[in-house]
């Protein structure tokens, strides 16, 4: 399987644990690849709207560029939309957080484990 389908199928399966918890989602056709800023998934119900970015790590860290952050930022203000960072470690549950509270570098934001830990969230806890 791809690195591609393997990301497909990670967005799909957060889709189906969005819908169980009352939230209407759906992936965003061609993410990350128009000209225009996007996210991954877009759900939302009555009260909240959200825009994921999704990311699936096998171990280690992930560090995305500021500018596409920044992009994803510019993305869910203009839609009205909360921004969170979707994160699945591999064998692990889903975990949540804020692109401010990510690791900052010159050049890019950053997700570790030992982040996720302090900083994110499960699914139960964003949407309470």
């Amino acid at each position: 399987m791809s690195m591609k389908s393997k990301g497909i199928a990670a967005e799909r399966e957060l889709i189906h644990i969005l819908w169980k918890h009352n939230y209407a989602a759906a992936r965003v056709a061609g993410s990350g690849s128009s000209r225009y800023p996007s996210c991954d998934i877009l759900a939302g119900n009555t009260i909240r709207k959200f825009a994921f970015e999704c990311k699936s790590i096998k171990k280690g860290s992930r560090y995305i560029p500021k500018s596409e952050m920044d992009e994803f930022c510019l993305f869910a203000k203009t839609f009205g939309a909360e921004p969170w960072i979707a994160v699945r470690f591999a064998g692990k549950k889903w975990h949540f957080i804020m692109p401010e509270d990510m690791i900052d570098t010159p050049r890019s934001k950053g997700i570790s484990a030992a982040l996720i830990q302090v900083k994110g969230l499960l699914i139960e806890e964003l949407l309470q």
